[in-house]
């Protein structure tokens, strides 16, 4: 009987680990749904496209609205009158 109980114990651990390794595999599978959003790659290159083209747009706009450009050109001279009065 104690041999069989070492037996046992010493069978447990590798079987065990194989048991956990397999599980771990399955589980790193992707499902259906997540198969058929990475088949799509036109998808993907049309939202990235839209993407880009709004964010040309916004920087557009920043760049075009002058009360921006004003404030801006305020804080440069307020900078820079700074930067003499340390020096």
């Amino acid at each position: 009987m104690p041999q069989t109980f070492y037996a046992l114990a010493v069978l447990a651990c590798p079987v065990g680990m194989g048991l956990m390794m397999w599980l771990m595999m399955r589980g790193n599978r992707p499902t259906d749904q997540q198969r058929g959003l990475e088949a799509g790659p036109s998808a993907t290159d049309a939202e990235l496209a839209r993407l880009r083209a709004e964010l040309d747009q916004l920087r557009a706009e920043q760049r075009d609205h002058p009360r921006d450009q004003q404030r801006d050109q305020q804080r440069d001279q307020e900078s820079r009158s700074r930067a003499d009065r340390t020096s």
